[in-house]
């Protein structure tokens, strides 16, 4: 016998909260942890159970979860080089002559956006893990980080 997937509508209704972070960054893979202030817009949407989705709006940034430490943080650097050297000659360059081709592609390498589910009105996150922003822009930057959370 098939095993039959039965949905069951739940009795709470479904709600969408949504605020911003401010984050300095100083560019060059620079790794801030933000997980503490996700968790502080959980808090204020009264979510228990669902879904935050964290998200950095620009193309030299990344979102990722990481266990936040500097040896980890520095292993996270040199592969990025290796993958996307700081100083090779990119296409993006020659049209724009800002000289952070790399930091693009490193961006889209990690993604500007992670989803975390929400129990109990708290992230699920791994013992080590934490939320990171990771700024891979040739410049400090003020980063603007989207946390939309679904639940109920």
């Amino acid at each position: 016998m098939a095993a039959a997937l039965i949905f069951v509508p739940s009795a709470s209704a479904s709600m969408v909260y949504q605020s911003k972070l401010k984050v300095a960054s100083k560019g060059f893979c620079d790794v801030v942890d933000i997980t503490g202030q996700a968790q502080g817009i959980v808090d204020q949407s009264g979510v228990t159970n669902g879904i935050a989705v964290i998200f950095v709006a620009g193309s030299t940034a990344g979102i990722t979860a990481i266990e936040a430490n500097a040896n980890l943080e520095e292993d996270l650097k040199e592969a990025l080089e290796i993958i996307a050297p700081v100083n090779k000659k990119y296409h993006h360059d020659e049209k724009w002559g800002d000289g952070n081709g790399f930091s693009h592609i490193r961006s889209s390498l990690v993604g500007p956006s992670i989803s975390v589910p929400i129990s109990n009105g708290s992230l699920i996150l791994g013992t080590w893990q934490q939320i990171v922003l990771c700024d891979f822009d040739n410049r400090s930057r003020q980063r603007e980080v989207i946390v939309q959370i679904i639940g109920e």
